[in-house]
């Protein structure tokens, strides 16, 4: 009989077995007591910089291959690949097969997208003298085939037949400016340009309660004439009107099948509308306008490679970027998804190598951004457009993300040219100042891009996530999860054209590349400290400080119409928890490091963000406290004490949400 594995092994030798006397062991067994309570009491403070850690950062940094970045831009860009058509599909194909050639563990989701797309559209101008003319609609000189002519994405079918009446930029001021002169909009054609921070959605929504029949919209140039810079040079590019000034554009968006119930779409304005090539607009006396779309739904995929954490594989840290474009996409958004493959390649050679993050991270390739998405209503005649495919799966993981998110980082169209940019909430400013000091500005030798980034701006300069621009904006205004957006220029000219292709990223965007490898890093570095830091890189002084220069602004602005004692008190509180907090993180592990979910705004289903989100008046001239900016607004329709009544309401909300937030900060119940 084989003899039992307990019995073959050797008894183990306690230490209370011995020939010491009962007295010297129960002196030893205190003294080691002592020494575990102290260690408990007492831990070592966290080394947040490990050897290892700082290894495999420089190792990141040093693995970049602009030449890499190239060939995946170029692949991206072959064809236009506009979501829900058959060349999107071929693009998927391209994301999903890199991640997974990686060897990373890929998940897929699919979510059913209303998708709106042109089915035919036609533009005549009539002229006094009785004759009339046909207006071409394609991007002479630019695309192929598969180009989709410019259309603006839910508008509704139509035709309309008026006076043409240029509105400027369909601002209030603008309408109110044409009534002192007699003119009005009733009837007629609105034609606008684009410009302010009004979308395409409220400049329609304006020209129809002026009563407007239909609205032309186009992109102003300057003279025909664009500045491009180029490795830090000013070059001048000719550039026919005819051929650039017409942008893509959504006005609303598709809601998706979400839980087994179907939502359609809802659309705003009611009238038929259009982007218009410039110059040309200006003309007419008379246009007669056709629009036909069709709505169809079709299958959106979402891809999300997923590095385990090891030591804490609940929290996330989250990297966004989504791969549908309306043309080509070289700009808008492939030198992002580009960056996000290169990312992607860094992180599995680190893999390789041994790394392991400490938090979980995943890399998501979002679909259907480009046509936002309607049912998110901020009043009952105000709709905003958020990105389909990042905002279903914000809403289908909401519990998860608001308790378990890190960060969420986001980059869009990573190059457009020049300059580097960032937006992000406020506890992750030191963290972009940290991770810019380590990468090599493109642009400018022997200097980091933080150096030039300071040098330029006369400061840092990190604006805000208040809008509704990218992908990030589910995850700040809907789950209230920090987060970062950056990119390299703005306003580039081939913006939502067929011309945003990859021979003008190599001619004028990035012809090295090294642009695009700068943002890798920015990106890339700012996930491997929020996945390895042991105590998470969030600083709320920052916070504190950005709530005390909103409070003063406003201040400014109600002069002395409502008492700002409630919110002053609420921040002063949440400073004092912010500075404990810091104090506690430089000392110990456990440092608390989530914002807390804010409650929902009043008459608002979707935007819940008490600090961060877009105001139910396009023209306010608050950035922050939307909820407040919608009672400003709100208030000029009332008397003088509603009104009050009003603002101090919505001063008490943000009040209570900040010293809720100071609790958390402390770890204590309310």
């Amino acid at each position: 009989m084989a003899q039992s594995l307990s019995s073959a092994l050797p008894k183990p030798t306690s230490i209370l077995t011995s020939t010491h006397s009962p007295l010297c062991a129960l002196l030893f067994v205190t003294l080691l007591l002592t020494l575990g309570l102290f260690t408990l009491h007492h831990r070592p403070i966290p080394n947040q910089t490990s050897p290892n850690a700082l290894r495999f950062r420089h190792l990141f940094l040093s693995s970049a291959n602009n030449d890499t970045l190239s060939s995946d831009l170029r692949a991206l860009t072959l064809h236009p690949h506009l979501a829900g058509t058959p060349p999107a599909a071929q693009t998927a194909a391209y994301v999903q097969s890199h991640f997974q050639t990686l060897g990373l563990d890929t998940r897929t989701n699919v979510y059913n997208a209303l998708l709106s797309y042109p089915v035919h559209s036609s533009l005549s101008a009539h002229f006094s003298n009785g004759t009339a003319a046909d207006i071409l609609l394609d991007e002479s000189g630019a695309g192929g085939k598969n180009v989709v002519r410019p259309y603006h994405a839910y508008a509704p079918s139509g035709a309309a037949y008026g006076r043409a009446v240029f509105v400027n930029y369909g601002r209030e001021e603008d309408y109110r400016a044409l009534a002192a002169r007699g003119v009005s909009v009733a009837g007629c054609v609105a034609v606008a340009r684009r410009g302010t921070s009004l979308s395409r959605n409220s400049v329609v929504e304006g020209a129809a309660e002026k009563g407007a029949a239909a609205v032309l919209l186009y992109t102003e140039s300057e003279e025909g004439r664009r500045e491009i810079r180029v490795g830090g040079q000013r070059r001048c590019e000719e550039i026919s009107e005819n051929t650039l000034d017409a942008d893509f554009g959504r006005r609303g968006g598709g809601d998706s099948e979400i839980a087994g119930g179907c939502q359609g779409a809802r659309m705003s304005g009611g009238i038929p509308s259009r982007p218009r090539l410039g110059g040309l607009v200006l003309a007419l006396l008379c246009s007669t306008s056709l629009i036909r779309v069709r709505k169809r739904w079709q299958k959106s995929k979402m891809f999300l490679p997923v590095i385990r954490g090891l030591e804490e594989p609940d929290r996330f840290v989250l990297l966004g970027n989504h791969r549908d474009a309306w043309t080509y996409g070289a700009v808008d958004p492939n030198s992002g998804t580009a960056a996000l493959l290169d990312i992607a390649r860094r992180f599995a050679l680190l893999m390789r190598l041994g790394w392991n993050p400490r938090r979980t991270i995943v890399l998501c390739s979002w679909d259907a951004e480009e046509f936002g998405m309607v049912g998110n209503v901020l009043s009952p005649s105000v709709t905003i457009s958020v990105m389909i495919g990042s905002t279903e799966w914000v809403e289908q993981n909401l519990v998860n993300l608001g308790s378990k998110a890190v960060a969420y980082l986001n980059v869009d169209c990573a190059v457009q040219g020049p300059g580097f940019y960032a937006g992000a909430t406020p506890q992750l400013d030191d963290l972009l100042v940290e991770v810019t000091k380590m990468v090599k500005d493109p642009d400018s030798e022997g200097m980091t891009l933080y150096k030039t980034w300071k040098t330029t701006n006369k400061g840092v300069n990190i604006q805000r996530l208040a809008g509704v621009d990218s992908d990030f904006a589910p995850f700040v205004q809907h789950a209230g999860v920090p987060s970062i957006d950056m990119y390299y220029g703005r306003d580039f000219p081939v913006y939502h054209t067929a011309f945003d292709s990859y021979n003008w990223m190599a001619k004028y965007g990035d012809p090295l590349f090294q642009r695009h490898v700068a943002i890798a890093g920015v990106w890339g570095l700012a996930a491997l400290h929020l996945g390895d830091d042991p105590i998470l890189p969030l600083n709320y002084l920052s916070y504190a400080a950005q709530l005390q220069e909103y409070t003063n602004v406003l201040s400014n602005l109600l002069e002395g119409d409502a008492s700002l004692h409630p919110l002053t008190a609420s921040i002063r509180e949440f400073a004092a928890a912010a500075k404990e907090a810091h104090k506690e993180a430089k000392e110990t592990e456990g440092a608390r490091d989530n914002w807390a979910i804010l409650p929902r705004l009043q008459g608002r289903q979707w935007f819940k963000h008490l600090v961060y989100g877009p105001p139910c008046d396009p023209e306010s001239k608050l950035v922050f406290f939307p909820g407040i900016a919608d009672a400003i607004s709100l208030s000029r329709k009332m008397n003088r004490e509603e009104g009050q009544a009003r603002i101090q309401h919505e001063i008490w909300r943000v009040s209570r949400a900040i010293q809720r937030a100071a609790y958390a900060l402390k770890g204590e119940l309310t």
